[in-house]
């Protein structure tokens, strides 16, 4: 066998040459477009949903919050489970599709039971499906803290305005995750009292 695949060669070298060329050049062909990676994707289609919930302690963040995201979510089209977390001020819920299917529809799908929850929530919650990012997921968690004085405003402010900022401006971060302090805002507040001797009712003030 060996003997005629030499006679072979030898005999009709030509056609060997141009095999070989032949495979040289698919070869090079299938290697630029190979989806090479160096940390391939092996985490499971997923989609993460990310709800803050300032002055909420664990307990009534999973009851508020947690449990109100997974009856509107639960049911969807290829999902095949659901996980949660609950700590004070915060609900983490990860739901799993099937692996043949397209995350971006399942982020779409997600997305369409969130806005059903309108009125649900207490007010001014809001559930985010948080960016799309690699199987490392949470790569680090920060803590900060000011004890003299203990103002969380101004560390939250920090944290928002500058913090934030910088680090998403690194190449390859896909998200930073902020939770807990106390947001800064303008509120107005109306004393009806003052308002009396005008005449105005405080419904006219909206």
């Amino acid at each position: 066998m060996l003997s005629t695949l030499v006679r072979f060669s030898i005999r009709f070298y030509g056609i060997v040459i141009a095999l070989a060329i032949l495979i040289l050049l698919y070869g090079s062909y299938r290697f630029a477009t190979a989806g090479l990676d160096i940390f391939p994707e092996f985490s499971p289609k997923q989609v993460i949903i990310q709800t803050e919930s300032p002055g909420l302690s664990s307990e009534q963040v999973e009851v508020l919050v947690t449990q109100q995201i997974e009856t509107s979510i639960s049911g969807l089209i290829g999902m095949k489970s659901v996980r949660s977390e609950s700590i004070q001020g915060l609900s983490i819920i990860i739901a799993t599709f099937v692996e043949d299917s397209d995350v971006y529809r399942n982020r779409q799908l997600i997305s369409e039971r969130l806005t059903t929850l309108t009125g649900v929530l207490p007010l001014g919650i809001t559930p985010v499906a948080i960016p799309l990012s690699s199987s490392s997921a949470t790569v680090l968690t920060i803590g900060l803290s000011k004890d003299d004085p203990p103002d969380l405003m101004a560390l939250r402010s920090l944290v928002d305005w500058t913090i934030v900022p910088r680090l998403k401006a690194v190449p390859g971060v896909a998200d930073v995750n902020v939770f807990g302090g106390d947001i800064q805002q303008l509120q107005i507040q109306v004393d009806p009292l003052h308002l009396n001797p005008f005449n105005l009712p405080l419904k006219t003030l909206s």
